[in-house]
């Protein structure tokens, strides 16, 4: 049986819209999957959780799950742990690695522990927010440093701090969207974005996209809403650099135990053309700004047949496949 015949998939829903700070970008990508499901013969509906109970899920007869949501409660494991109870396969990754990679700082100690480079770091928990605590931050890290919240995505809360004397305020911005703050060393170089489709050994990088922002300003509104990013791909990177990148996604997407499919971004040190993850992805963006699309392009496989290709990888922890 083709893995890819609509029919074979059932009736499908597309969780889409939720509760988080990224809904407006949810909701964009979720439109864009439904309709290309849809124009391939796919039995989609639009599901937003943030207006029904999951339990209707079952009720309603949903044979599968695109999970188009992300954030918390759609790509924090959260959503994937009710899935699993209602026995409803979905995609992306299942509860445990959606859990870990939605928390930057419990990814940076997994990928730390096994080797991998990431940049360093200081995590200031609620209780170790004193302006003194925060004042000695740079001291650790240098300057310029990054600030963002660990269990948001989307550049929501990010702040890049040239001086000793914006810190505050960048805890403080911070802190209206996770109790605990992240300080990251600041990377100085390109930065660079590679997904993965498939799980496990069977897991294949896309090609990376090189992402040039006016002025390093790769934030939400550039990221979203604007035409000012420029995109490159193919990169344009040397062949063993790109191939270097793609190596080491795959052992960082794999070390996570991700599977489905999943995006790291990273930055390549401009002094010695060294790669550090930032973070993992296991619900990427799959608006018309989205950087899976543009790659899966850049490799041969349009939109609709990309939405195809993940909807074929749902699956539960419990059963490891459908």
């Amino acid at each position: 049986m083709n893995p890819l015949d609509p029919k074979s998939f059932g009736k499908v829903a597309v969780l889409f819209g939720g509760t988080s700070a990224e809904r407006e970008v949810s909701l964009m990508s979720g439109t864009g999957v439904l309709e290309a499901l849809r124009s391939r013969g796919v039995d989609a509906h639009a599901f937003d959780p943030a207006e029904r109970d999951l339990v209707e899920l079952r009720r309603d007869g949903f044979d599968r799950c695109f999970i188009a949501l992300h954030g918390r409660h759609g790509e924090d494991g959260t959503v994937q742990g009710a899935l699993e109870l209602l026995g409803i396969p979905y995609t992306g990754s299942g509860v445990m690695a959606s859990s870990v990679a939605m928390d930057k700082v419990m990814t940076k100690r997994i990928w730390q522990a096994d080797g991998l480079p990431t940049p360093k770091y200081v995590r200031l928990a609620a209780d170790q927010q004193s302006r003194e605590q925060i004042r000695t931050v740079p001291d650790v890290l240098g300057l310029p440093l990054i600030v963002k919240p660990p269990r948001e995505g989307s550049s929501i809360g990010v702040t890049k701090v040239r001086g000793y004397s914006e810190m505050q305020d960048a805890v403080k911005l911070s802190v209206r969207y996770d109790p605990d703050v992240l300080c990251e060393e600041f990377i100085e170089g390109d930065e660079v974005t590679c997904a993965v489709l498939g799980s496990g050994l069977e897991a294949r990088a896309l090609p990376v996209v090189r992402i040039a922002a006016p002025e390093g300003a790769y934030d939400y509104q550039n990221k979203y809403f604007t035409d000012d990013v420029k995109y490159h791909c193919p990169s344009g990177l040397p062949a063993d650099e790109e191939q270097a990148i793609q190596h080491t996604v795959l052992a960082a997407y794999r070390q996570l135990g991700c599977r489905g499919w999943g995006r790291a971004d990273l930055m390549i040190r401009a002094s010695d053309r060294k790669p550090f993850l930032l973070e993992m992805n296991t619900s990427p963006g799959m608006t018309t700004h989205s950087l899976v699309p543009m790659s899966a392009r850049a490799a041969g496989i349009g939109y609709e047949d990309l939405c195809l290709r993940v909807l074929s990888f749902a699956s539960l922890d419990s059963k490891g496949g459908v």
